[in-house]
């Protein structure tokens, strides 16, 4: 609340790919209302009209990306995210958020099958080969999601016109969109900013790697579930196509 009227921000939300009660706009709107958003600032559902097309830069995965129409609405954005594990892709930062958090619910079934359909429900019948044989098998997706990452920097003048921020707390190896997650490992890191989101995301999981793991906090589930899932792809291979660097400088505002 401090943070999106602090820039007088709307909160914007696509439509997911899964069911539940976020994968219809009107579903969707009764979920925003019962958490109280609309109290506090404007939400807008950008894939409620349709979605559109953005070109990407690299085409190893998919040919384009599919956003929510109303993007084009925005000419800022600020990437506030929450750090997480995640089932299928490892872990959950910013360039997650900006991938499949920006992508319309057909754009989600694009990343999530690595450019082989953008219906919903082929994405479904797609998993089970995706996912269940082998762990190498999420690469394709998470390469994808790279790219989707990188098509939305660029949308948005090349990064000069957004903001990366992240917050490290409450971390369990299960992401905030799962029905029964496990409970939060580690409580409290703090909070990170960057204009590089490949740099943020990756001094996230260097954080992570370097915390203690004490008798009331244990890193090593998310750190087997992030090997287990080729998380620390997403940041290799944004690097790879120039979204990003893995290198960066720490600044600390508290000192």
């Amino acid at each position: 609340k401090q943070l999106v009227n602090k820039v007088n921000g709307t909160i914007v939300e696509c439509n997911t790919a899964y069911e539940g009660n976020r994968n219809t706009s009107d579903k969707h709107w009764k979920t925003i209302k019962a958490h109280g958003f609309l109290d506090i600032a404007k939400v807008d559902i950008m894939d409620e009209d349709g979605d559109m097309i953005i070109p990407v830069q690299d085409t190893t995965r998919l040919r384009y990306n599919l956003v929510g129409s109303h993007l084009q609405k925005y000419d800022f954005m600020i990437n506030l995210a929450h750090f997480k594990g995640h089932a299928m892709a490892g872990f959950g930062g910013v360039l997650k958020n900006q991938s499949i958090g920006i992508a319309s619910a057909r754009g989600k079934a694009y990343i999530h099958t690595a450019g082989k359909t953008t219906q919903v429900e082929e994405l479904w019948n797609n998993l089970p080969t995706m996912w269940d044989k082998s762990p190498e098998n999420n690469i394709p997706f998470i390469e994808a999601m790279a790219t989707a990452a990188q098509s939305i920097h660029t949308y948005f003048g090349n990064g000069e016109r957004i903001i990366y921020i992240i917050v490290m707390n409450n971390i369990s190896i299960d992401c905030d969109c799962d029905a029964h997650p496990a409970s939060p490992q580690i409580k409290d890191i703090g909070i990170a900013a960057s204009l590089d989101p490949v740099a943020l995301d990756k001094f996230c999981l260097d954080k992570i790697i370097a915390t203690p793991s004490t008798n009331e906090e244990n890193k090593q589930s998310l750190l087997n579930r992030i090997n287990i899932r080729n998380g620390m792809r997403i940041i290799e291979y944004g690097e790879q196509i120039g979204l990003g660097s893995c290198k960066y400088e720490v600044i600390n505002i508290d000192k």
